[in-house]
């Protein structure tokens, strides 16, 4: 813990290397906290998986600090969300990472967003009964992807239990993403880490003072996630690794 921060690192940066490599190389880097993606590295319902994922994590002295599934609320049916749950809690996390709904909030008609809204409501139940955090994204074609929404949401749920991300959203410019940060910062617990531009992904170094501002926008210190690489190389790992303790101060 750099700070009062957890450092770390989404493990779909590298989708395509294996998870020793990537401890390895995350030590090396001096980054402590990783978020395993469901869709490659550590599959729901591959149990033996995802106990040799905990069993690496102990050996090269990584927490996970989240489960990065691909449940999407509204869509993936709430039957398989215990799945997510118990796989979770095997990586040793309580806090999983959701999309929410299959379009934004403003394309979506009252009965849709009300439809949606039941399916938070009974997973954030079901959260709270398992002592789990779901978490929402920013993330494009769904519900939350404008802040305006994903606060609403937040709103209505009114639980601890099912909160949000945050992370910039590349075709906005840093007022802007500050001024969203300030908004969601309430309801928000990790953040995913990147400089992009548009479709363009660029080193991290370039934007620690926009990073410094967007964090002086959250009260306490969170969980700093490391996503995608500018140049998708593992041995970039280091550079953007210093870059983020630059942000912090560390």
């Amino acid at each position: 813990m750099k700070n009062g921060y957890n450092l770390g690192l989404v493990s779909v940066s590298f989708r395509d290397r294996a998870p020793e490599e990537i401890l390895k190389e995350m030590a090396r880097a001096g980054l402590t906290h990783i978020e395993w993606g469901s869709d490659v590295h550590a599959p729901a319902t591959n149990a033996a998986r995802l106990q040799e994922l905990a069993y690496l994590q102990q050996q090269y002295g990584i927490t996970c600090s989240s489960y990065g599934t691909y449940f999407r609320l509204g869509k993936t049916p709430l039957s398989e969300l215990p799945d997510y749950i118990a796989a979770a809690k095997i990586l040793g996390t309580d806090v999983l990472r959701l999309w929410c709904g299959t379009k934004c909030g403003a394309e979506m008609t009252d009965e849709e967003r009300s439809v949606l809204l039941s399916e938070c409501r009974k997973a954030a139940a079901l959260a709270a009964r398992e002592g789990v955090t779901l978490c929402m994204e920013c993330h494009k074609k769904s519900f939350t992807e404008r802040v305006t929404d994903a606060v609403w949401l937040m709103e209505q749920i009114g639980s601890p239990h099912f909160l949000m991300y945050w992370q910039p959203f590349q075709w906005q410019t840093v007022r802007e993403n500050a001024e969203n940060a300030q908004k969601i910062a309430p309801f928000a617990t990790h953040l995913h880490v990147f400089n992009w531009r548009g479709e363009e992904k660029l080193p991290l170094p370039d934007a620690v003072g926009d990073w410094q501002l967007y964090l002086a926008h959250f009260s306490t210190p969170r969980t700093l996630l490391l996503e995608f690489m500018p140049d998708g190389r593992l041995e970039t790992l280091c550079r953007e690794a210093d870059a983020l303790r630059a942000i912090i101060g560390g």
